[in-house]
């Protein structure tokens, strides 16, 4: 199985057929297993096994198979399913850390990311340092040999900023600390991120593994023995465990998820590259458009450019809401990696908690809006966006 591409792995991998040797994988909606004696229930509660499943929170075979299918594709060792992205970075960083460790991380991150390292973490004795995340200077200096965890996005939420994945491995592996990424925007069809360094990969599910905008859930990949002896101990006693419907979507929706992703990062690029130009556009960001400041990054780090493009309008945040408003195909949603494209005002939505001087240093402005583009045909995106902006 190792030796397939990821795109047939989407497919095949992980499945776990019942008696009745189903084609498609089986919804196990169950809460608790039947033991066949009391001294099975005493040996499973002591040793768990792979492939025996004693209650839902802590496994079950529908969610085993999403797992399972998850890290075939990412390359990891093993994956731990939750409920949400958010219990993903959660339960990731709370089961490494502890009262008196050291984190540092990436200033550059999604608002629920940063309220767990700014706000939660703290509160229980974890020191935080914030960098710059494209300055490898910056992370050499904040990280010592007592830095246990490196946190960054693989590319910032909204701004799209990409930081050098390769280069700060090296210098986190180099002082002990272990390197955990939240890889939603660079997906798992584009990432190499398993292969740049990183030793946990955190994916909101939502996202384009779903794809269709129909339920959440997240995954954590990393090795066997991290994902046994810390996630799962935690995720177990805390509750952040995926339901078996939501992994049956997920393990569905995986089979769509190379072509899904390819085409939306095609129209991506189509879309970036006809409104760089455009005048009451200030500046697009698109990792693979050549104007990019780290284009060569990221054709280092990705396959392709993405699904999520940064529109800077010339204006403010009347301007931004009169674009916004005026869309017609483009729906106003906070979420991305959908069938269908999605825009949203990342200063008044995702990251309104962040001080005005916090938005100035990331970048996000009032005229700043973040494009997630769907599956639609793109010459439809391109009438619906240039309408709304002829109204401007």
């Amino acid at each position: 199985m190792h030796k397939l591409s990821p795109q047939t792995l989407a497919i095949h991998s992980g499945t776990k057929r019942s008696q009745f040797n189903e084609m498609s994988e089986a919804i196990f909606l169950t809460q608790s297993f039947k033991y066949e004696t009391a001294e099975q229930a005493e040996d499973l509660f002591l040793n768990p096994k792979e492939g025996k499943f004693g209650y839902s929170r802590y496994e079950n075979p529908t969610v085993r198979m999403f797992e399972e299918r998850i890290a075939a594709i990412d390359k990891t060792e093993d994956a731990y399913a939750t409920a949400t992205g958010m219990a993903a970075v959660h339960g990731a960083l709370f089961s490494i850390l502890k009262s008196g460790d050291h984190l540092v991380a990436s200033r550059a991150l999604f608002g629920s990311c940063l309220y767990i390292i700014e706000e939660l973490l703290p509160r229980f004795g974890v020191k935080i340092t914030f960098v710059n995340g494209t300055d490898l200077d910056d992370w050499e200096s904040a990280i010592t040999t007592n830095t246990k965890v490196v946190f960054l996005e693989t590319i910032s939420n909204p701004t799209l900023e990409i930081i050098d994945l390769a280069a700060v491995s090296k210098i986190a592996h180099r002082k002990g600390a272990l390197v955990v990424v939240d890889n939603v925007f660079t997906t798992p069809v584009f990432s190499l991120a398993s292969s740049l360094g990183a030793d946990v990969i955190i994916y909101s599910a939502t996202k384009h593994i779903d794809g269709q905008g129909r339920c959440l859930g997240g995954i954590i990949c990393g090795s066997k023995e991290f994902i046994k002896d810390l996630i799962l101990p935690f995720m177990k006693h805390t509750g952040g465990s995926l339901s078996p419907f939501n992994a049956w979507i997920m393990l569905k929706s995986l089979e769509t998820i190379n072509i899904r992703c390819q085409a939306q990062a095609e129209s991506s690029l189509k879309i970036a590259k006809t409104l760089e130009k455009h005048p009451k556009i200030q500046k697009i960001t698109y990792p693979y458009l050549k104007s990019y400041p780290q284009y060569l990054l990221a054709k280092k780090q990705m396959t392709r450019g993405g699904t999520v493009i940064a529109i800077e309008l010339l204006g403010d945040k009347q301007t931004a809401f009169s674009f916004i408003n005026n869309l017609k195909i483009i729906s106003i949603s906070n979420n991305l990696g959908d069938s269908r494209s999605m825009i949203t005002h990342p200063a008044t939505t995702t990251h309104q908690r962040l001080s005005v001087e916090q938005k100035q240093h990331l970048g996000i402005t009032d005229g700043l809006v973040r494009l997630s583009v769907g599956l639609e045909d793109v010459k439809d995106l391109m009438v619906d966006i240039r309408r709304s902006l002829a109204t401007l």
